[in-house]
């Protein structure tokens, strides 16, 4: 699909970028449906003054306990002859005054002591957080029912008494949060630069903090009108002849047999705005996390989605562990489609490693997550092609199969290791998790065999490592301890995504030299990504070079390192330092690579290579075999006539 809109003609130009907050929250459907509400809500309240109600407060003997729909009643009348719509309308306008009230109230010194508190810390901290301690170890009811009776029944000193038991909680959010932000760099920088605490505190912390200090407010709206019905149910709120929607609630309790209208009316209200407001918040909540700005709002799923509209007709090879091909991936972000993966295709053997190589970007690592499903959704979802993992489709498989194949048949070494392991739990602890997943063996057999697996790594006196975290190894170790966790179950294949980039040249010489040799010993074939040729030559048996989405050329190792055929392997080799060659230049690639959501006709490459025609900007170039096992997609490579397209 990719390819083929490749050569179109171009289309209108949409208007780009993610989608706004507005969009991001409309997607949300219950959020959308919580706005819409709560607004007429509001609207309704707002409007109560305009509305041709009659007066609340006016009694009318003659004319009490009315049923639903009766004449100049729509929802009837109270005990005293009041008219329930309108006391109704009137109500929500103070418990909606009410609760906002007391959340900024609640909000502004809540967050202004967890501010000072996490980021003085010391006996500021300590002083402050005590004291919120004290506050939470009574229970907040009984507090807040302390705090009306010491200052009189009356709805002010009961949206007083809310907001002061509401106060820890958001003390405590801010406090926390604040405490790992005033130790990041940028706080640092700032203090470098000369700003005073203030200034460090307001204009640095805070604006990282808001957001939380909003979403706690749109789902704390809520409890807090629940709580101010709840006192006014108790007769210590609002006091007569005023009405809010908690007072109007006990009012109906005495009479609850005889006309229970009076008191489910008001109960309704307080439901569909407390669930309205709720279903705001959450949906603020996802629009403020970076996390989810994705075009949709639901996190990501335990597996890539698969929406190809036709399964490719591929038969398995024998003696290939993958066979991959035509593999499109793509990232839905608003009205973009980023095309990551626009139609590869690998070929794997056992007891093999083939090197996935180009520039940041180019989609190498989507490529290898594509492989057992695990792009996040959203975004990512696979449009087209087909994964064969020894013969099996892994984009046909269901969730529980291929959750079956992970960790097993197939495993990941990723780059950083240390993001990679749990802090909080020992190497041997994560060894044997990852052993009995697909292993029935007792604790003591699967600690056994998790010290073989460090002795296999050749980590030094591994019984005792078993017993280490994480922190306490050195990045070396750390990335011996992830491909031992490969090796926990015989996996036949292993996806290694930049293993290596991370350490130190001595240490990576130690890593690439294990993994040559585990590969050796258990034929275990090897998907080895990364961006450095001096890396691939010292463990790779074929390279696959990968740009803009797109393989560009295929072959050995020792081919594509001897006689690059297209221009932009050739520039890539070109980069790289020679040992012995102080004189060589250093040539880097000019320009950048092209944005997957705008690529352009033809070559993808054809911008930044001086060997383009204008031929190598229309059209679709395909990958070409130059020999058995030999590709490249270039009209006019290095070392051969003008291909024809």
């Amino acid at each position: 699909m990719a390819e083929v809109t490749a050569g179109t003609a171009p289309e209108k130009k949409k208007k780009r970028g993610r989608p706004s907050a507005v969009r991001l929250l409309m997607n949300n459907t219950l959020a959308a449906g919580g706005l819409v509400v709560l607004c007429l809500v509001i609207l309704l309240a707002l409007a109560a003054p305009l509305l041709p109600l009659p007066n609340p407060d006016v009694t009318a003997p003659a004319n009490r306990l009315q049923p639903l729909f009766a004449e100049g009643h729509l929802l009837g009348t109270d005990a005293l002859g009041r008219d329930i719509l309108s006391r109704l309308i009137w109500g929500t306008r103070v418990s909606l005054a009410v609760g906002i009230s007391a959340t900024l109230i609640a909000a502004f010194f809540g967050s202004l002591i967890g501010l000072v508190a996490g980021y003085a810390g010391g006996r500021v901290d300590n002083l402050m957080m005590r004291g919120i301690d004290m506050i939470m170890a009574f229970p907040y009811i009984l507090l807040a029912l302390a705090i009306v009776a010491a200052l009189g029944p009356g709805l002010l000193n009961a949206l007083y008494a809310i907001a002061v038991v509401n106060i820890p909680f958001f003390a405590r959010n801010i406090r926390g949060i604040t405490v790992g932000l005033s130790r990041r760099e940028f706080v640092d920088a700032a203090r470098l630069s000369g700003k005073s605490n203030a200034q460090i505190l307001f204009m640095e912390i805070l604006p990282n903090v808001l957001p939380v200090i909003i979403i706690t407010m749109s789902t704390t709206i809520g409890w807090m009108i629940l709580e101010t019905a709840g006192l006014s149910f108790l007769g210590l709120g609002a006091q007569p002849p005023q009405a809010d929607l908690g007072s109007m609630l006990g009012d109906g309790r005495k009479i609850l047999f005889t006309a229970p209208h009076v008191s489910i009316v008001p109960g309704l209200m307080i439901f569909v705005l407390v669930m309205s407001i709720n279903l705001l918040g959450d949906g603020v909540r996802d629009v403020l996390d970076p996390r989810l700005k994705s075009g949709a709002l639901s996190r990501p799923v335990a597996r890539t989605a698969v929406t190809r509209t036709n399964v490719p007709d591929v038969r398995p090879k024998t003696g290939t562990t993958l066979d991959m091909q035509g593999l499109k991936t793509e990232f839905h972000v608003g009205g973009d489609i980023y095309k990551a993966v626009g139609g590869v295709d690998l070929k794997l053997k056992q007891g093999e490693c083939l090197g996935l190589v180009g520039e940041s970007g180019s989609g190498k690592s989507v490529t290898a997550m594509s492989i057992m499903g695990l792009v996040p959704t959203p975004p990512g979802r696979i449009v087209d092609g087909v994964a064969l993992l020894e013969g099996d489709d892994l984009f046909s498989m269901t969730d529980e199969q291929v959750r079956q194949l992970r960790g097993s048949v197939v495993s990941h070494v990723f780059q950083d290791p240390l993001s990679t392991l749990h802090p909080l739990f020992t190497v041997g602890d994560q060894l044997v998790e990852a052993i009995q997943a697909h292993q029935p063996l007792s604790s003591a057999d699967a600690q056994k065999k998790a010290a073989d697996l460090l002795a296999m790594v050749r980590i030094p006196n591994p019984a005792e490592r078993l017993k280490a975290y994480p922190h306490e190894l050195s990045g070396g170790m750390r990335q011996r301890v992830c491909i031992a966790m490969a090796l926990a179950n015989d996996a036949r294949m292993i996806i290694a995504d930049e293993p290596t980039t991370a350490l130190d040249v001595t240490v990576q010489a130690q890593v690439l030299s294990l993994l040559a040799t585990l590969r050796k010993e258990h034929n275990v074939a090897i998907l080895f990504i990364t961006h450095d040729f001096g890396v691939v030559s010292a463990i790779c048996d074929r390279v696959a070079v990968m740009y803009a989405g797109k393989i560009v050329e295929t072959g050995t190792t020792d081919e594509i390192l001897s006689a690059p055929a297209h221009p932009y392997t050739s520039r890539l080799i070109a980069c790289v330092p020679v040992l012995g060659e102080p004189g060589r230049r250093l040539d880097a690639i000019e320009g950048r690579p092209p944005v997957v959501n705008n690529l352009p006709e033809g070559c993808a490459f054809a911008a930044r290579c001086p060997k383009a025609q204008p031929d190598c900007r229309s059209g679709e170039i395909p990958l070409a075999e130059m020999s058995e096992g030999r590709a490249v997609r270039c009209l006019y490579p290095e070392t051969k006539e003008p291909i024809d397209a």
